[in-house]
């Protein structure tokens, strides 16, 4: 009796070509080189199944990620020149975070394009946060090698007004968020001011935050409080990194 393929596995590369052409029309980005398409939507455990020598999406998520993060600042910068850096790191941290890359994963049903290893598909790692936060960074890494800048840019620049529409507004509590995430390992942030400069109407406050005596975050604000949240969402994207890269060893 042949084995059933997993859902939304092709059966040929006809299928694997229309689905191609159906996240280029969701992306609204033409390739001209498709394979690097097919790269980013190839998650490690499919390639370690195929062997030695065959690519996976993750050089491709580290590109994504650094041009993500640089759209996503200059946006801000432009956007909201009235705030200071410390808000505008917590707005970044909000913008970038898995919850958020997540959410713009399943928008553009990520999940369904993916090519997972059997062990990955059966632990349902099509609907994962953590992965489609990847695979979202690896899709916009893909754009850059093959369009270019502007092209990433325009792209990132859409999905960052998407997540500013369908987002909540309030801003977070990240130091609640970090020590509520620490405490399930029996760890402790510890914040540390490493710089205190300017007068005293208008002083700037840069905070350092460690677990375990090592430095996972730092932030600037107006005050203390500012300082430590920006240092708090810093350390949170530190953290997301860790426990995904925990998950795809695992």
């Amino acid at each position: 009796m042949p084995r059933s393929r997993p859902r939304d596995v092709p059966a040929s590369l006809e299928e694997r070509l229309a689905q191609l052409d159906a996240l280029q029309q969701a992306l609204g980005v033409r390739f001209r080189d498709r394979g690097v398409l097919e790269v980013a939507l190839r998650h490690d455990s499919f390639a370690h199944e195929r062997g030695a020598g065959t690519e996976h999406y993750e050089r491709l998520e580290f590109l994504g990620d650094a041009v993500l993060n640089l759209v996503v600042s200059d946006y801000l910068f432009r956007q909201y020149p009235e705030r200071s850096e410390g808000e505008l790191a917590k707005e970044r941290a909000r913008l970038v975070s898995e919850a958020a890359l997540a959410h713009l994963g399943r928008r553009l049903r990520l999940g369904s394009y993916l090519l997972l290893g059997r062990g990955e598909e059966r632990g349902g790692g099509r609907e994962r946060p953590g992965l489609l936060a990847d695979a979202v960074e690896a899709v916009l890494g893909a754009v850059y090698v093959d369009a270019g800048y502007g092209v990433a840019h325009a792209l990132a620049t859409r999905w960052v007004g998407e997540l500013l529409q369908s987002l909540p507004a309030r801003a977070e509590d990240f130091k609640s968020h970090l020590q509520e995430r620490l405490q399930g390992t029996g760890r402790q942030p510890r914040y540390r001011i490493v710089e205190a400069v300017g007068p005293d109407h208008a002083r700037s406050f840069r905070v350092r935050v460690e677990v375990d005596g090592d430095v996972v975050g730092e932030g600037r604000g107006r005050s203390k409080k500012e300082a430590e949240q920006a240092a708090a969402a810093e350390a949170l994207r530190w953290l997301d990194a860790v426990e995904r890269r925990r998950a795809r060893r695992s």
